[in-house]
């Protein structure tokens, strides 16, 4: 940064997106590998690129000499740059004769905050399509076995060794309260600097505000499954339809989005070797659904029931009138830490164009480290003042939410 710049767009943009840069956690932990899958046009993104992404075959072990060709079987995911938003300000002529310190923090750093912080919470909203989630939520993580709980799951689930954790406030503060030593943070370094914690059970553990309470729905009634025989095979989504009746009649939003069920004697399974764990599957709610006036509820539910071959989730199908059980208590909200891999999700972050009809010197765009930020003036000719506008164009997407687990306290 020059402190006697002369403070242009590009100038502006550019301090701009250091300050984004300083300000994400989250942002920095995920998958940043898309961007450039993304279809560009000549002046930059707009949104609405897509771009599709395949998803991994996998296979069943054969047993013995004889052959027994599998189909290699590739689905794709489609993610789509679709949320824009941004900053507006306004500068006087004075203001832009500045240094471009005091300028910063003046305007940009609070600007910037806000903007990185909308990241950060959407990236963190991706919980809702995760389905793993061990301990008892509204339990505080106040020990390393309670924290241990979650590495644990992801080996089991065969997910890869190198992790990375997000916790709320309160649970950061209760898992380092059972440890010995102190923490200190030092307010002068990046946001991810600040956050790092020590590494527990081989995971990067962070602190983030941005860890989002999930409520869960109302619920209501004694829910069952309606039907026996409902699994499908696998078709890329990994997620289905389950008809399920039982529940209080005609209610709105009985399930919320993000709400995690068990289903009685339906057992999860090793995703290599199709082994039987000792605990039941876990599925989550894909979207917000309600009950009809004789207590029927279908809902959208990951990961899918599929009971034999290489994308086998589960030990069986669940029988008619079996028990669904759903983690947390109604109305009630709960912290959504997480453990995951990296590639469970991504943040797709791409340059905007410039409209043809502002002059090049007169806006600012810059990419650094696959941000990008946009800054375009206009001015209000009513009241005699000149408008400037932040702007960014992302995404955010849950890849493989299978590498990924929520924790609580025990």
């Amino acid at each position: 940064m020059v402190n006697n710049a002369i403070l242009t767009p590009s100038v502006i943009a550019k301090e701009a997106l250091m300050r984004l840069d300083n300000n994400l956690v989250m942002g920095k932990l995920v998958n940043r590998a898309y961007e450039d899958e993304i279809a560009k046009p000549v002046n930059g993104y707009k949104k609405g690129g897509s771009v599709q992404i395949r998803k991994p075959a996998k296979y069943t072990f054969r047993s013995g000499a004889v052959a027994s060709p599998q189909d290699s079987t590739e689905k794709t995911l489609t993610v789509t740059v679709s949320t824009q938003g941004g900053v507006d300000l306004q500068f006087s002529s004075s203001d832009m004769t500045l240094k471009v310190s005091e300028f910063s923090d003046r305007f940009l750093k609070g600007a910037m905050i806000t903007i990185a912080n909308q990241i950060e919470s959407d990236l963190q909203g991706l919980y809702k399509s995760v389905w793993n989630w061990v301990g008892t939520p509204g339990q505080t993580i106040d020990a390393f076995s309670d924290f241990g709980k979650a590495p644990q799951r992801l080996t089991e689930m065969a997910v890869p060794s190198d992790r990375i954790g997000t916790l709320s406030p309160a649970d950061k503060w209760g898992l380092l309260g059972s440890f010995t030593g102190a923490f200190v943070t030092d307010v002068a370094k990046p946001a991810i600097t600040q956050a790092k914690l020590p590494m527990v059970g081989g995971v990067d553990l962070y602190e983030t505000q941005a860890v989002r309470n999930h409520t869960v729905g109302p619920l209501g009634g004694a829910p069952l499954i309606n039907g026996a025989n409902q699994n499908v095979t696998y078709d890329g989504t990994n997620a289905q339809s389950l008809i399920t009746d039982g529940w209080t009649a005609a209610a709105a939003s009985r399930l919320k989005q993000g709400d995690v069920f068990t289903i009685a004697n339906v057992f999860a399974v090793n995703p290599v070797n199709k082994q039987v764990m000792p605990y039941l599957q876990q599925f989550v709610v894909n979207a917000d659904v309600s009950s009809d006036g004789a207590g029927n509820l279908t809902a959208n539910i990951s990961p899918a029931i599929i009971i034999t071959g290489p994308y086998q989730t589960v030990s069986a199908a669940p029988a008619d009138n079996a028990v669904i059980t759903v983690l947390g208590t109604a109305n009630t909200s709960y912290p959504s830490n997480m453990v995951f891999h990296r590639d469970a999700f991504a943040l797709v972050m791409v340059p905007m164009e410039i409209p043809a009809a502002i002059p090049p010197n007169l806006a600012g765009r810059e990419t650094y480290k696959g941000l990008s930020v946009r800054l375009l003036p206009y001015y209000d000719g009513t009241n005699d003042i000149d408008n400037w506008r932040l702007d960014v164009l992302y995404t955010v997407k849950a890849i493989f939410p299978d590498l990924a687990t929520r924790v609580s306290g025990t």
